[in-house]
């Protein structure tokens, strides 16, 4: 139509300067007139570039995992590159082989597997990848030698959160986790667990939910019932410890004057409910930022992603749930102060790495 070549057509699209102005026009007028798109597909093929992450995920309806992906929409959006999602349809660990080959066939340039439940099953599914595997990147994964991981320590948030609990001189701590077939749910009851242990103190009961509101309501409701003496609550979920609010506002128990309760995920709407939730904040949308960054920075090098596992701290915010300690307090609180912690009103982060 314009009497111009393929490779001149090219350098317009691509907003090379080595055309004339002339050229150029007749060019902009064919592609106006004539509605012409570029081909993504044959671009691909070309250039062997398919500009695409494939991302597996499970439990995608909940908050934390929603919250990732969308950090990873957001950074690759910024990088120039689109992802293919799969969500698995259990958080049981399956055979990885087929789903690598899916996004082998659709010319992926490196893979996230953000699965939240990953523990020693990890490494067996580490074997299973086939060598035509792209560069892959864990989250939430235990360390490797061979693959880089991005996650929190799970651990010790939930620590510093049981530990302000017990600075504010409660005794009796329970704990809602969350499903155990997670590794998070773990972590955070083994940092509760420890803490207490730490402190001298025998545990307060403990309870399992689904991380919804819903759960956190029935399983606080069976706590209270089985132990009425729990002054203190730490859950493994922002969504249980508001189901638990809940419960203890229907029965007269006045928050924070009888029950502390602390949460974990940092959930926006927390802060807006009366008592606003004291809340370990945890970095969902940074980590699937910094796994997008990370992986399309390894494309140019020879080895992939750096085999390391990078922790990313957390925070924890103060709300009217479990206000901070009072001025000389000691013992527990004195444990508690040295972690640091942001107030509702400033928001200063405190990172636990």
């Amino acid at each position: 139509m314009t009497g111009v070549s393929t490779q001149t057509v090219s350098r317009v699209i691509n907003h090379r300067p080595d055309v004339s102005p002339a050229t150029r026009r007749a060019v902009e007028a064919a592609i106006a007139e004539h509605g012409f798109q570029p081909s993504a597909v044959a671009r691909s093929l070309v250039q062997r570039r398919s500009q695409m992450l494939g991302v597996i995920v499970a439990g995608l309806k909940y908050f934390g995992v929603a919250q990732t992906v969308n950090g990873m929409a957001e950074a690759t959006e910024a990088a120039g590159y689109s992802i293919i999602l799969k969500e698995l349809g259990s958080f049981d660990l399956p055979d990885i082989v087929p789903v690598v080959e899916f996004f082998v066939a659709h010319r992926v340039e490196g893979i996230i597997f953000a699965p939240p439940q990953m523990g020693a099953n990890i490494r067996h599914l580490q074997e299973q990848l086939p060598p035509s595997t792209p560069p892959v990147i864990f989250l939430k994964a235990e360390p490797s030698e061979r693959f880089q991981s991005i996650g929190i320590d799970n651990v010790e948030a939930a620590r510093v959160a049981t530990r302000h609990l017990l600075a504010l001189g409660r005794t009796r701590v329970a704990h809602l986790a969350g499903p155990l077939e997670w590794r998070e749910a773990r972590d955070r009851r083994d940092g509760w667990l420890d803490a207490l242990t730490s402190a001298g103190l025998e545990p307060g009961p403990m309870a399992v939910g689904d991380w919804t509101s819903a759960s956190g309501a029935a399983a606080f409701t069976q706590m209270l019932e089985a132990d009425p003496a729990v002054d203190a609550l730490f859950a493994a979920s922002d969504q249980m410890a508001l189901g638990a609010m809940h419960v203890a506002n229907d029965r007269g128990i006045r928050i924070p004057e009888q029950l502390a309760v602390v949460g974990f995920d940092g959930l926006p709407e927390a802060a807006e409910f009366t008592p606003s939730l004291t809340t370990i904040r945890q970095p969902l949308q940074e980590m699937g930022r910094l796994a997008v960054e990370e992986l399309v920075a390894s494309f140019g090098t020879e080895t992939g992603p750096v085999p390391r596992t990078i922790m990313l701290p957390t925070e924890l915010v103060l709300g009217d749930s479990a206000p901070m300690a009072a001025t000389g307090a000691t013992g527990a609180a004195a444990g508690a102060a040295a972690t640091g912690v942001a107030s509702r009103a400033s928001r200063r982060a405190t990172t636990v790495s």
